[in-house]
Parts: C-alpha cells; sequence; structure tokens
C-alpha cells in the first residue's frame, strides 16, 4: 500500500497543479514554485506553491511521505481507535510508522471565488524490526521480512471557504463529493458531511469556518462509530474510496473558481458591494481561517509537535494577508450578503 499511495499523490499532485496554471496564466507566467526536500529523520517531500497569482493570491499543494519512530504520547493518544497498538502505562518504547499524504489550500484574489482545502492521507504503524548482525539473513539465505503492521488507516477531505455565499457554488461542490462517495455507501457522505461540520467548528466564534464539504480518520477494516450503514470495509474497497474522493477535487473546485475569477461574469446574484467593502470583509473571514488552523486544527499541531517537522510546508494553508478588527460588526446587519453567509455558518445546511 505504501508504494500505491506514494504514487497516486504524486500524480494528482501534478494534474491540480496543471489545472491551477492553465487558469492563472498572468502576463509574467507566473507558476508554481516547486521545493522538493527531505526529512533528516526520514523521508522526504515536494511542496508547490505559488504566490501573487493573477486569480490566486496565495495556493500551495503539498505531498510528503515521512518515516520515523512514533513516541510513546502519540501511541497512547492513537490507542483510542487503534487498540491493536501495544502500550502500557509508564512505557518508553516507540513504534516505527509511516505517512504518506497530499495537502492542499487555494486562497483565490476576488473575493467572490471560495477559498478551498483538501487533504488525503495514509498512516501506518508497524512492529519494532530487531536489527540483524550484518551479514545474517544474507549467510541464512533469506530474504528480510517486512515488519507486521500493527494498524493502519486513511482519513481525509475537502471543504469549500466562501467569503461570499453563492447556493450553485454550494450544490455544485457538494454534489461532486457525494457523486465520489455514493458508490461506496448510501452512509457514507452524509457521515463524513456531518463529520466535516462538526471538525471545522470555531468554538470561541459560534460557527464553522466555511460551508463544509466532507471529512474523516481513522477509516480502517474495523467498525467506525461515525459509520452505521453500507461503507467500504476491505482495504482494496477503502484505497479505491479515496482515490474517488481525491479524483473529485478538480471537478468539484475548478468550474467554481472559473465562474468567481471574472468580475460579473457567471454570478446569478451579482454583488453590489464596493471593492473595498468586499476586500475588508475577505480579510475577515480569512482571520478566522487562520484562528481554527492555529488553535483547533489537529493536523496543524500534530505537524508542529513532530521531530524534524517542516514548519514552513505546515503553515502554507495559512493566506498572506488577514484582518482582524475590535468588535466588528460586519456580518450582524440584517438584510446583507455578509449576514446571509454567517446565518449558514452558524447553522449549516444540507447542499447535497
Amino acid at each position: 500500500m505504501q508504494h500505491q499511495v506514494k504514487s497516486y499523490i504524486s500524480i494528482l499532485q501534478a494534474r491540480i497543479i496543471a489545472a491551477l496554471e492553465s487558469l492563472d496564466t498572468s502576463a509574467d507566467g507566473a507558476r508554481f514554485l516547486n521545493d522538493s526536500w527531505k526529512r533528516p529523520e526520514g523521508g522526504y517531500g515536494q511542496s508547490s506553491v505559488l504566490s501573487g497569482g493573477t486569480h490566486i493570491e496565495k495556493a500551495g499543494v503539498n505531498i510528503s511521505v515521512v518515516h520515523g519512530k512514533l513516541p510513546p504520547p502519540a501511541i497512547k493518544q492513537m490507542r483510542a481507535d487503534h487498540e491493536g497498538l501495544p502500550w502500557s502505562e509508564g512505557s518508553t518504547a516507540s513504534l516505527p510508522f509511516f505517512a504518506a499524504g497530499l495537502s492542499l489550500v487555494i486562497h483565490p484574489n476576488r473575493p467572490e471565488a471560495p477559498t478551498v482545502h483538501a487533504n488525503y492521507r495514509y498512516f501506518e504503524i508497524t512492529e519494532e524490526v530487531a536489527q540483524a548482525e550484518p551479514n545474517e539473513t544474507e549467510e541464512a539465505g533469506e530474504e528480510k521480512k517486512p515488519p507486521k503492521i500493527l494498524a493502519w488507516w486513511f482519513g481525509g477531505g475537502s471543504d469549500l471557504t466562501p467569503s461570499y455565499l453563492f447556493p450553485s457554488d454550494a450544490q455544485h461542490f457538494h454534489g461532486t463529493l457525494k457523486a465520489a462517495c455514493d458508490p461506496y455507501g448510501d452512509a457514507v457522505y452524509h457521515a463524513f458531511k456531518k463529520w466535516c461540520d462538526e471538525y471545522f467548528y470555531i468554538p470561541h466564534r459560534n460557527e464553522t469556518r466555511g460551508i463544509g464539504g466532507i471529512f474523516f480518520d481513522d477509516l480502517t477494516e474495523n467498525d467506525h462509530k461515525r459509520l452505521q450503514g453500507g461503507r467500504p470495509k476491505k482495504r482494496d474497497d477503502i484505497w479505491a474510496f479515496v482515490r474517488s474522493c481525491g479524483d473529485a477535487f478538480i471537478p468539484s473546485y475548478i468550474p467554481i473558481l472559473q465562474r468567481r475569477i471574472a468580475p460579473g461574469e457567471g454570478i446569478e446574484k451579482p454583488l453590489e458591494e464596493s471593492e473595498e467593502r468586499k476586500r475588508r470583509w475577505q480579510l475577515l473571514r480569512r482571520g478566522r481561517y487562520v484562528e481554527f488552523n492555529l488553535v483547533y486544527d489537529r493536523g496543524t499541531k500534530f505537524g508542529l509537535m513532530t521531530p524534524g517537522a517542516r514548519i514552513e510546508s505546515i503553515l502554507m494553508s495559512l493566506p498572506e494577508t488577514a484582518r482582524w478588527e475590535y468588535c466588528s460588526d460586519m456580518g450582524n446587519e440584517e438584510g446583507t450578503r455578509e449576514k446571509e453567509l454567517v446565518d449558514v455558518l452558524k447553522t449549516p445546511r444540507d447542499w447535497a
């Protein structure tokens, strides 16, 4: 499975970058900067970032393939969902792990165009293998056996964060994700949509980060507390489901971006607000995005606590510009487009 995941995320990264570059061809030929890196503790990755494009203010499409030792506190935390992991109180033993995934965030220039996030990942923990003496394996005439897998799981999802609400965008985005989920069980989309609304919630603001999508974690062959109906259970079926969701990213988002990057084109309900007001609101919403990512997002916190973490890649999701105002009244005025969005963020809707 490791080789399959590594190959897929590399191909998907290239496809997404090509789709975005085909839209954002500025006069100076803005392109993604590809930054390949190696992790001293084990692994590699490629951070691909576009900044200052014609239609995209900042975008990052990153892949990482890392391995190393999982410390005891992390093992203890993971045992809540993976009872097969060996751990005992006071243990100082670590376990080998492998993690590979793709993560992306796109922050467009125009306030009409929504921010989008997606992440698909695979995690594997194996037993510790005793180090053999030099040439011991060769002398015995045996091939080195792969370590026993103690636990594995998939996680991921994709979600949309607009500054202004266009119902047709929400319906298209959710409808495309639902179509990707439906072949793998009638419970999948609705369970993961609900999970997404709950995960991307900002408690101190009493609102969600955006209008959701899907979110899932710890998806393996074992029973899942979030899924009660039909769902993929075999590893190959789960892997096919994850690829279906990953393949759905381009058709779920690119048509929306195409509609919104040109002012006045394809907008069924044109915005009458001034450009200054729209930009102010966009930056305030980006401030909420930053608050969630730095305070609540598990992936960000896990990355920052991981030894040898690449900080630039972890914080790639943050927008280049954001705004905070003391006791701002934007979003509270009845009858405004800003209040229309806030109402949905406080009471999530079903879009598909």
